[in-house]
């Protein structure tokens, strides 16, 4: 069964930074682009960023120079390390894999807020 499950969201002030983990199981990970995305409230799901097995990473260009997503491939995690957080970050980040063309699988989320 594949799972993802997230983990370091919660709420900030503006400017403030946060680390979002994922740990992954129930598929080859290590041969997976891994990725995020996330959703605000009645807004459509928006693509964050990818990042392909052998480090390669594309954000999305809201981003800015902002995130910056790792991973490591032994423990089947991937991270996300946001700075300088806006209130236009706030959001459910989810943690996502593409397992074939169609099938994209993605974790329960984790809500991040950032408000002063």
């Amino acid at each position: 069964e594949v799972q993802l499950v997230e983990s370091g969201g919660g709420q900030v002030q503006p400017g403030g930074s946060l680390r979002l983990s994922c740990v992954a199981s129930g598929f080859d990970f290590r041969d997976s682009v891994m990725g995020w995305v996330r959703q605000d409230r009645g807004k459509d799901l928006e693509w964050v960023t990818n990042i392909y097995k052998d480090g390669r990473a594309f954000y999305a260009s809201f981003v800015q120079g902002r995130f910056t997503v790792s991973r490591d491939n032994a423990k089947n995690m991937v991270f996300l390390q946001m700075n300088n957080l806006q209130p236009a970050d706030t959001a459910v980040y989810f943690c996502s894999t593409i397992l074939r063309p169609g099938d994209e699988r993605r974790g329960q989320g984790t809500q991040v807020t950032v408000s002063s």
